[in-house]
């Protein structure tokens, strides 16, 4: 009796946990079909904020495999002085609230921040711009992708590396044809999840980039920027973005699934 009111007690909370969770995006979705008027939408912001979050995050995903595949990789497979302090560093901005991040690539890189006024110096100016919107972007999902590649990396067994160096495979050849392979569904699934975190970047991009249309207004800043003129684009957007969280999310519990079992 007593094991059947904590299973009953844990059943309550639980459901009421998954209530709360899922309850919001029906109503997301309810509210977009019964809009008064129906969906009218301005299609050309819409296309321009679309095909802006796109590129932008296509660049930044690149951008993440050339620089952050090495850096997962150097913390997952090496042991140097401070490396929890420089992993703790890497990791912070995924735990950061976005209008700090954004605040912090202002103090680096705005025209009077640490690394900014050199730049300015040389007439080159990143803030309210396409690369300030990457760069936003970047600081806050790379870290994802980081994370699972360094993770990945550590659990290979140091087997496959000394059975590849007996065969007279150096440290890149190891990396290229070894673990690389071995670790492909697992980078895709931290690859597609930082994709995610990307293309919903709100704080730190409408902070350090601005919200202009076709130019840094990526989907987010439009739901922000057309809530009170025009519901329709606020509400299009949105289930857009919605769509692509659902397929993102999806195709990481697959990769992972795929990941686990390998």
């Amino acid at each position: 009796m007593k094991t059947r009111i904590q299973a009953a007690f844990a059943a309550l909370l639980a459901g009421g946990m998954a209530f709360f969770l899922i309850v919001p995006i029906i109503a997301l979705i309810w509210r977009a079909i019964l809009l008064e008027g129906g969906l009218t939408v301005e299609s050309t912001s819409i296309l321009s904020a679309v095909l802006l979050s796109l590129g932008t995050t296509a660049i930044t995903l690149l951008l993440s495999i050339i620089f952050g595949t090495p850096l997962a990789y150097f913390l997952a497979r090496y042991d140097f002085p401070l490396k929890n302090f420089l992993t703790t560093c890497i990791e912070i901005p995924i735990v950061m609230p976005p209008v700090v991040a954004g605040l912090a690539l202002l103090s680096a890189f705005g025209r009077r921040g640490l690394i900014g006024r050199f730049l300015d110096n040389i007439n080159i100016n990143i803030t309210f711009t396409l690369t300030a919107v990457v760069l936003a972007q970047l600081f806050v999902s790379a870290p994802f992708y980081i994370r699972a590649a360094q993770s990945r990396f550590e659990s290979l067994p140091q087997e496959y590396v000394d059975a590849a160096a007996v065969d007279g495979a150096n440290g890149w050849v190891t990396f290229w044809y070894v673990m690389l392979p071995q670790s492909t569904q697992a980078l895709l699934a931290g690859l597609i999840l930082s994709w995610a975190r990307a293309l919903g970047e709100f704080g730190a991009t409408i902070l350090f980039a601005g919200n202009f249309q076709g130019r840094t207004q990526t989907m987010p800043l439009l739901v922000y920027g057309a809530l009170e003129r025009d519901l329709g684009v606020t509400f299009v957007t949105a289930l857009i973005l919605l769509g692509l969280a659902v397929i993102a999310f999806t195709l990481t519990r697959y990769l992972t699934r795929q990941a686990d079992d390998a």
